[in-house]
């Protein structure tokens, strides 16, 4: 339950639907890397990854404070701009 005066989080729609709390989020990044595969890999292995993507192809990896990750289907740069206006607004999809 919210306290008076308390804010509540800031979401950011990740595409579909899903939405991200904005202050547990530490990077964006573009999947197409070794080292992102390799991150995505290991995360599915120990049951921390979250695939927000509805069956289409992955455009960026959102990683978490928590080290969960998260796949989407919105390209990172729209997903970074989304958190720079700082509203969760439901774009058009990419």
């Amino acid at each position: 339950m919210m306290k008076k005066g308390e804010m509540s989080p800031v979401l950011v729609n990740i595409g579909f639907g899903n939405v991200v709390a904005a202050s547990r989020v530490v990077a964006i990044v573009t999947p197409g890397s070794a080292p992102m595969k390799r991150l995505r890999e290991e995360a599915k292995k120990t049951g921390r990854l979250l695939d927000a993507t509805e069956g289409r192809r992955t455009r960026s990896i959102i990683v978490t404070d928590s080290n969960h990750i998260i796949l989407s289907a919105i390209q990172a740069e729209t997903i970074t701009q989304r958190f720079l206006e700082g509203t969760g607004a439901i774009a058009e999809e990419d």
